[in-house]
């Protein structure tokens, strides 16, 4: 058993072995990644997150030490949590351990549990227990820390990138103050590209970023200050290959070439970014709800969910509006599972052009909702006899299907005849909208239910 600190995650407990070895040695290791180098060392350091460490506020007092709770910090990449968790270690001195759920399992969680209550037997010394994308963490491997958080055996800070609500057990909720971390602004992030580049843990001033360059930095991190601060680097490190002490626009395309896209296939962003999808379809919006569509595709969720969405809302914001609509969802389910992906966008943002500029209706689902409902109320009276089938022997002794009228018998097609049980007579659940083609079902409805009720 590694006791000093384990590390297993490249990114987030690869980096807090950096931290922690800075903090050992009292210097930054200058050969660490730009984003360790410039990870902040006070609390004043950190951006981004005022509301949670204003003077007072529950993540500062933890941070201080004030208040010693075990934490589940809740929030996208790149908005400080490794930080933070250094942070509460190195305030007053506990030792700091990481794990990441991705390669750790009970085995490496007991161990270090165990570790700690010998350190705080022996030397009186608490430890900060890390442990990144705890999501990952089985219900068993979550079980495994319930005793140590409770007694205080560690200070748990954990952190995900998925709502815990989702993913986290619910006695380790119960037994933590949940935090969630916002995404860093455009102004938080330029603050820390102009950070980097002139302080010495950083590129010392060794470069000039142009206005368009540091733009475009900030718009690809998408709120996370380790992609800035990574693609700062990799510009960097193209100027000076290239022998250029400016970082320009041309340098900073060639290095980096792709925006982040926080998206989450079985968190709260899957079910955020298809809900504003479908609210976007049926807003009337087709630029949001490509926007959204794009951010599904691009974050790499299951086409053939993105199509089943589509088809659900044909038929439930569109409806007879278009009867059009439903058939290109339809179509473009079956593109999707014939030729797949990337060639499967083409037909995923037909249809929500389609859905999307169609005009709107929802008696559909008013309908059947309204007929669900009086079903579940009890009012399912008995069929009408001549409604009964009569395909059998001994129909006819029982009443069934004698008076029934074929409406095909006369010019009109429809006939005079009761088709609801008795109590259900003159019940209205389909009411269409004057839009679209139901504008025409809208007018031609109320002759139909009177010529079919005899009125």
């Amino acid at each position: 058993m590694q006791d000093e600190l384990f590390t297993v995650n490249p990114d987030a407990a690869g980096d807090a072995e950096h931290a922690a070895r800075d903090r050992d040695a009292g210097a930054v290791d200058p050969h660490a990644p730009l984003a360790v180098r410039m990870r902040p060392r006070t609390l004043d350091e950190v951006v981004g997150q005022d509301e949670l460490l204003a003077e007072g506020a529950p993540l500062r007092r933890l941070v201080e030490g004030a208040a010693p709770a075990s934490v589940l910090l809740f929030g996208p990449p790149g908005t400080g949590k490794t930080t933070i968790a250094y942070l509460m270690a190195g305030a007053t001195g506990r030792r700091f351990v990481a794990l990441s759920a991705l390669s750790s399992g009970v085995k490496e969680v007991r161990g270090v549990i165990d570790a700690a209550r010998r350190r705080r037997s022996h030397a009186a010394e608490d430890t900060v227990l890390f442990i990144d994308e705890v999501h990952r963490f089985s219900k068993t491997q979550q079980d495994a820390l319930l005793g140590a958080v409770e007694d205080r055996t560690v200070l748990l800070v954990a952190a995900t990138t998925e709502n815990p609500s989702f993913s986290v057990v619910s006695p380790l909720l119960s037994r933590s103050l949940v935090l969630q971390l916002r995404p860093l602004d455009d102004s938080d992030v330029r603050g820390l590209v102009d950070r980097a580049l002139a302080e010495q843990r950083g590129l010392a001033g060794e470069f000039e970023l142009t206005e368009e360059a540091a733009d475009h930095i900030v718009r690809l991190a998408a709120g996370d200050a380790r992609r800035a601060l990574t693609a700062l680097e990799a510009a960097a490190e193209g100027a000076r290959s290239g022998g250029s002490a400016t970082i320009d626009l041309a340098i900073v395309e060639a290095c980096v070439d792709k925006a982040a896209v926080r998206y989450d296939r079985d968190g709260d962003q899957h079910y955020d970014v298809i809900s504003a999808f479908i609210k976007s379809i049926r807003g009337s919006d087709v630029d949001a709800a490509l926007h959204y569509l794009a951010r599904m595709i691009e974050g790499g969720e299951d086409p053939r969910f993105i199509a089943r969405r589509l088809v659900v809302h044909a038929s439930e914001d569109i409806g007879l509006a278009d009867p059009t609509a439903l058939q290109s969802a339809v179509a473009a389910t079956q593109a999707v599972q014939f030729i797949g992906m990337p060639e499967g966008r083409l037909s995923l943002a037909q249809a929500t052009i389609h859905l999307a500029t169609a005009p709107k209706s929802n008696a559909v689902i008013s309908a059947i909702d309204s007929a669900l409902a009086d079903v579940r109320a009890g009012k399912v009276g008995p069929v009408p006899p001549h409604l009964r089938d009569g395909h059998y022997a001994g129909a006819s002794r029982l009443g069934h299907a004698m008076g029934y009228t074929y409406p095909h018998a006369v010019p009109e097609g429809v006939v005079p005849q009761q088709y609801p049980p008795d109590e259900l007579v003159g019940a209205d659940y389909y009411e269409p909208v004057s839009r679209g083609a139901e504008r025409g079902i809208a007018e031609r409805l109320p002759r139909l239910r009177r010529t079919v009720r005899g009125e």
